[in-house]
């Protein structure tokens, strides 16, 4: 077993990292296999690309996690299953 305790982390904290740098390490290898990603009008009325709705999903999955800590006592697993509806929506829709 790695020891993560010199940075105070705990191993969801790591597998949550390391699923980010997979996630963007798996578009680098996307693009770089099939360059320029169809950019698209969404739903947003701007133009789009597939990096962009990945930081899109990101950034507003790190909100609802923020906002079901704050406003719920339910288990995060269930915020977890909402983001992963919200990247899908996110990646179809946007």
């Amino acid at each position: 077993m790695i020891d993560l305790s010199w940075m105070a982390w705990t191993w969801p904290t790591a597998i949550f990292f390391l699923t980010i740098f997979a996630l963007l390490a798996t578009m680098g290898v996307w693009e770089y296999a099939r360059p320029g990603g169809h950019p698209r009008n969404g739903i947003l009325g701007f133009e789009t690309t597939r990096g962009d709705r990945l930081f899109i999903s990101l950034l507003g999955s790190a909100f609802i996690c923020l906002a079901w800590l704050g406003f719920t006592e339910l288990s995060l697993w269930w915020a977890l299953a909402l983001c992963l509806a919200y990247a899908y929506g996110v990646f179809r829709l946007v």
